[in-house]
């Protein structure tokens, strides 16, 4: 709950110039660009550019699964665009939260809601900048099959592959995955990439 509390509040007096910097010099993503088009540039979130996520343990099914240490394990079935943004997201996924943490930069010693979700997003190749704020006009409107991502005021969180991956999460079990539903927090618009 305290992760929640704290994430992703925009501080204009500390942190607007930094961000309006970051969006101009990084040419953060507008409106109805998180697109799941086989084109999109092979971008990285801590894996090498090009490289699948191939070689990587899979289960069978539509549904991920989430291991005792934390680590999310991608299904056979996902397109490889959802198992790349697994492959991201585990590379994060128990680094300290850290508000502000990836806004500026790929690599952080943390990461907060929005930089959680732009990095595992990254991996999959769905995003070209790190974005603060603008979760609500990502893709398309509604529920994903694969990615969903969730947004209101002050909070962002995912769902992939039927797990949540949420910085609250880090209070449950040390690990942004997690398989329990999120029951708190309201407001929250749904979106997911074009076509996942």
């Amino acid at each position: 709950m305290l992760n929640y509390l704290r994430c992703c509040r925009v501080r204009v007096a500390k942190l607007g110039i930094v961000l309006s910097a970051v969006a101009v010099s990084c040419g953060a993503i507008g409106a109805g660009s998180l697109s799941s088009k086989a084109d999109a540039a092979p971008v990285t979130g801590g894996l090498i550019a090009g490289k699948p996520a191939d070689g990587k343990p899979i289960v069978a099914g539509v549904k991920a699964k989430l291991t005792s240490a934390g680590i999310a394990i991608a299904p056979a079935t996902a397109p490889l665009q959802v198992k790349r943004v697994i492959a991201a997201a585990n590379r994060i996924a128990k680094t300290p939260y850290l508000w502000g943490g990836g806004h500026a930069s790929w690599i952080s010693s943390g990461y907060d809601c929005s930089g959680s979700t732009s990095f595992a997003l990254h991996g999959g190749g769905l995003l070209n900048a790190p974005i603060a704020s603008g979760f609500y006009a990502l893709g398309d409107a509604g529920e994903g099959k694969w990615i969903t991502t969730y947004a209101n005021s002050y909070h962002v969180y995912m769902e992939i592959a039927g797990l949540r991956y949420d910085t609250s999460a880090l209070d449950e079990g040390g690990s942004r995955w997690s398989s329990k539903p999120r029951n708190y927090g309201s407001g929250f618009v749904a979106r997911h990439p074009v076509g996942l």
